[in-house]
């Protein structure tokens, strides 16, 4: 069954249910206020009675005298007295008389409603205030408020039933409005299962629907952006195992078919040399990528001193600052510690930092800074810096800047620390180059959080 069936049947259920118990309660409702509204018109009815009576009639032999008076009246009563427990006059038959006081307890005056035979009848007792124990009992059948209250039934279920269909196009024209969006969805989803993302199509929608088509149409534009960065990764590293590959054939085919002379030959086996250690350098890092992505519990966690982390950066990167002349400066606030795996924080942070020197004219500064729960790693140069074309791709597989090797360190970097929890983000230095920014949250505040 079609979601809409299922909420158009859930929406019919519940509203019949609605409806049938408003429907009990407004029956029962009905009849207690006619039955009510009875009481007090027979109430009034035989205060009237009692009053002339009185003021007629003074003993209880005179109230035997006016018979005749009460049976004009076309009323069904019964004149009781309490202390005999006797009815002394009634305008039934005697027959009719005498089985209302064998089937009703005429003494209990908590009793309003008596029956007879099948019939009911609604009660009223009106006291005479000169002769005491005399009291006036009024009836009147339950038949005429039954078809009151069928007539009022009737025209109520008439409405409510006009309401319900109301309400039922209501609904389907609702649950379609909610229901026709996520049909769209599933087209648009279909589409990229098909990997047809150029086809997709926004869908109108609102509140909770609107933001899951949002999500969906980003996650197809980030599927789309994964696979165009796949498509460049293997194209790109077919490329760079393709280069050294070719250099490596070309010398050994030389060598092999004795084209070179002694010299050539030596100074051939030295590049086949190089380039075998660059292609292997290339296919370990390709490897130590592929593990950061399949194995992200490969990580062991440990509280880092920042002060000697940094320290560890510096004695490293000590022959290449010497060899370019660049000033090195760093800066680390006291006391502040990171929990990651070290020995893949170290290269990751590594990478960055020779990145910079790299590309440094003649500074590069870092900084270890905690600002509001958060540990910042800032790493600057005074170089070219990044174009913001280049920044939207620098941390992808294979993306060299001037004077890169393979391609793959900021990729790994960015690996690693997303693997810590952390994030990396490149913009513009104040010493004109390029910023890289590495935030991590304490451990206290993700616990809060």
């Amino acid at each position: 069954m079609k979601l809409q069936s299922q909420l158009n049947a859930a929406f019919t259920a519940l509203l019949i249910v609605i409806m049938a118990a408003a429907g009990f309660v407004i029956h029962s409702l009905i009849m207690d206020l006619l039955i009510k509204d009875e009481q007090r018109q027979l109430e009034e009815t035989g205060e009237l009675l009692v009053s002339f009576l009185n003021e007629q009639y003074g003993t209880e032999d005179d109230l035997r005298s006016f018979n005749n008076f009460l049976k004009e009246q076309n009323l069904q009563l019964f004149m009781y007295d309490r202390n005999q427990d006797a009815v002394l006059f009634s305008t039934m038959s005697l027959p009719v008389a005498n089985d209302f006081f064998q089937q009703n307890d005429f003494s209990a005056t908590d009793e309003t409603l008596w029956s007879y035979g099948k019939d009911r009848f609604v009660t009223s007792r009106i006291l005479f205030y000169n002769i005491s124990g005399l009291e006036l009992i009024l009836l009147t059948p339950m038949d005429d408020l039954e078809i009151v209250q069928q007539n009022f039934f009737n025209r109520l279920l008439l409405v409510f039933l006009i309401g319900a269909a109301a309400a039922v196009f209501l609904s389907y024209f609702m649950t379609n409005k909610l229901v026709t969006p996520l049909s769209q969805l599933k087209g648009q989803l279909k589409k990229i299962e098909k990997r047809q993302f150029n086809e997709m199509d926004r869908i109108k929608a609102t509140g909770e629907i609107k933001e899951v088509e949002q999500s969906v149409y980003e996650m197809a534009q980030e599927l789309q952006r994964y696979m165009n960065s796949q498509q460049t990764f293997f194209q790109n590293a077919s490329h760079e195992l393709k280069t050294p590959l070719m250099t490596i054939q070309g010398y050994a085919e030389g060598i092999k078919d004795g084209i070179f002379d002694e010299k050539e030959s030596e100074k051939g086996l030295e590049v086949m040399v190089t380039e075998v250690k660059r292609l292997k350098g290339i296919i370990n890092e390709m490897i130590l990528l592929a593990k950061l992505d399949s194995e992200p519990a490969d990580a062991k966690p440990v509280a880092i001193d920042a002060k000697e982390f940094i320290e560890k950066i510096v004695e490293r990167t000590i022959p290449i600052v010497n060899e370019k002349k660049i000033n090195f400066k760093q800066s680390v606030e006291n006391n502040i510690i990171i929990v990651a795996d070290e020995e893949k924080m170290l290269r990751a942070v590594l990478n960055i930092v020779i990145n910079g020197i790299r590309h440094a004219k003649s500074e590069v500064s870092i900084q270890v800074m905690k600002k509001k729960q958060i540990i910042a790693i800032l790493v600057e140069d005074d170089g070219e810096g990044v174009s913001s074309e280049e920044a939207a791709h620098i941390f992808h597989r294979f993306v060299k800047g001037k004077n890169g090797e393979t391609g793959l360190g900021l990729a790994i970097a960015r690996a690693i620390i997303e693997q810590a929890n952390g994030t990396i983000s490149v913009g513009k230095s104040e010493l004109g180059g390029a910023m890289f920014k590495i935030l991590f949250e304490t451990e206290k505040h993700k616990d809060k959080s």
